[in-house]
């Protein structure tokens, strides 16, 4: 071992890598050289993430402009001009405000005749509505519906319908007509490879849109072979038959029958990739004679370092103090040190861990009496088996979203917005349609799951009955400091308002969820509840002492 010693002299840990690193180049680039083949693969998964991501964005973008036409149809369909049927009035006002746009209006009766078309002037002879079987369909399922793309009798162009049906004076549907060539506008190849392409597919299979290198024309039929296979809400079609040395990405535009879809080559979005593969196999083999001898007797030395430490290792795992050993690198005799340093800390770190199951028992057990008092609840009102389970389930839910911020934080409280922003992740509409005010402020563990139910229960009843069962509803959800008069002490106030939406009516029955938005919330926070079902929507409001809600 002395010897040994004197032919290997103490040195750093440093030195040793900077010997095995020129000992071993020749492995290390020949597994370089192999984890660049996989890195290809990796390359290619991440083009495809990219693809359906690139998808998802033009998808976006249609349903923007498709979005924007069905709020426009809201707005006109509201007009008193349609109710009186003074088309020529409604035809004026509406020709010039959305001839910017390149938008048209056209109304028909119930039998598709067309009423006014702002493509042409008013009192001219105008026939019955193009593409009639998709203004029928829109009539007969009683929403907004996107057409498919045909060619305009009036326009003489490529043209698509956004349909509202609508039960005003003689009109029974409302359309906005727009040409494909002004959506097109919205379809781009900007941030793509090179040679790809994108476009907009209607529910048929025809082209509304397109642009890139392969630009198919209006109306025209996409690959008939593709389209069975873009099932899924988006995702990536790959098949060598049909696309060689080519992907597509795709993506349903959301609440429309279209699609969005983008394509092209991957050759052209790996040339780097290959570049720099060529490049290291080349350089990693002029190292290979060199690496295979110097590695043997450098490892040998490092070897036997490393199994002392590990021998020490063990012995500490096995419960054994162990004293720190000699070797010839630095930074081991560190280690060694370190390790039998830990192996007195051993003891503490035992007793910390049976604090950590200790604690972890009794917060499970605090849940188990929640979720026990909830079930009891919730089985006295369920009228099935089924009821029972969803009901269950529904508060399960949200009552593991609480835990898992909790988790997230380590039980150590959290912010009053994020407890907010997860419960609401159940609910996509409430993005929208609910406004958020108040300053933001860290709550107590505990508040964390009450306030988490009770948000859980105030939003669901709102989804079933109340304002968010509606698009045009409304929701406020607020606090701020208040002074209550006999209680010197600082309070805070909830309040949960609701606007535009059904007239709120006491349920008949008392269920669970108005024992948690009532009863405990009230019990849970040490303050008062206010329930009022208003005819302008319900109104619920918590005024609690704030040192109950914020973690000091």
């Amino acid at each position: 071992m002395r010897g040994r010693l004197r032919f290997f002299p103490k040195a750093s840990i440093g030195t040793y890598l900077i010997a095995m690193a020129v000992a071993t180049a020749l492995p290390i680039f020949t597994l370089v050289a192999l984890l660049l083949a996989q890195l290809e693969d990796n390359q290619r998964s991440i083009l495809k993430r990219e693809t359906a991501q690139d998808a998802t964005a033009l998808a976006r973008s249609i349903d923007r402009q498709l979005q924007d036409m069905a709020t426009t149809l809201r707005l006109l369909s509201n007009s008193p001009e349609l109710e009186s049927n003074d088309f020529a009035s409604f035809h004026a006002r509406t020709e010039t405000s959305l001839r910017a746009d390149t938008l048209y209006v056209i109304a028909v009766d119930e039998s598709g005749q067309q009423l006014l078309n702002t493509r042409r002037n008013y009192g001219e002879l105008l026939g019955k509505a193009g593409n009639l079987p998709a203004v029928e369909a829109a009539i007969k399922s009683g929403r907004i519906e996107a057409s498919d793309v045909f060619m305009g009798r009036t326009s003489g162009e490529f043209v698509y319908n956004v349909t509202m049906p609508l039960q005003a004076g003689k009109v029974r549907a409302l359309i906005i007509t727009q040409n494909a060539r002004d959506l097109a506008k919205l379809v781009t190849t900007e941030g793509l490879p090179n040679d790809w392409s994108a476009a907009v597919i209607d529910q048929s299979g025809h082209m509304v849109a397109s642009a890139g290198a392969t630009n198919i024309g209006f109306g025209q039929p996409f690959n008939p072979s593709i389209l069975p296979s873009l099932v899924d809400s988006s995702g990536v079609y790959e098949d060598r038959q049909v696309l060689p040395k080519a992907m597509l990405g795709y993506a349903q535009i959301p609440g429309w029958s279209w699609k969005a879809v983008i394509w092209g080559p991957v050759a052209t979005a790996q040339a780097s990739i290959l570049t720099t593969w060529r490049f290291l196999v080349i350089g990693g083999l002029a190292l290979m004679l060199l690496a295979i001898l110097a590695a043997y007797v450098v490892a040998r030395q490092v070897r036997t370092t490393i199994r002392s430490i590990a021998d020490m290792a063990i012995r500490m795992g096995e419960g054994h103090i162990v004293a720190p050993i000699e070797t010839s690198v630095i930074e081991a005799n560190q280690v060694a040190v370190a390790l039998s340093n830990a192996s007195f800390d051993r003891s503490q770190t035992e007793d910390r861990l049976h604090f950590v199951m200790n604690e972890l028992v009794h917060r499970t057990k605090n849940l188990l009496t929640l979720v026990q008092a909830m079930m009891r609840q919730v089985a006295k009102r369920a009228d099935s088996v089924e009821a029972y389970q969803a009901a269950v389930a529904d508060r399960l839910e949200g009552l593991s979203r609480s835990i898992d911020l909790l988790t997230s934080e380590q039980w150590a409280g959290a912010s009053l917005r994020r407890v907010i922003d997860i419960h609401f992740k159940s609910f996509p509409q409430a993005a929208e349609q609910v406004d958020i005010a108040g300053k933001d402020f860290t709550l107590r563990p505990e508040v964390v799951q009450n306030l988490g139910l009770v948000l859980h229960e105030l939003a669901t009843n709102s989804v079933k009955y109340g304002a968010l069962s509606v698009p045009h509803g409304r929701v406020l959800l607020s606090w701020q400091d208040v002074r209550d008069k006999e209680r010197s002490e600082p309070m805070l106030r909830f309040t949960w308002e609701e606007r535009d939406g059904p007239p709120a009516h006491p349920p008949e029955n008392s269920g669970f969820g108005t024992t948690i938005i009532k009863n405990h919330a009230a019990a849970a926070f040490g303050g008062t509840v206010e329930i009022d079902f208003r005819p302008e929507g319900f109104y619920w409001s918590l005024t609690a002492p704030r040192r109950t809600l914020e973690r000091a």
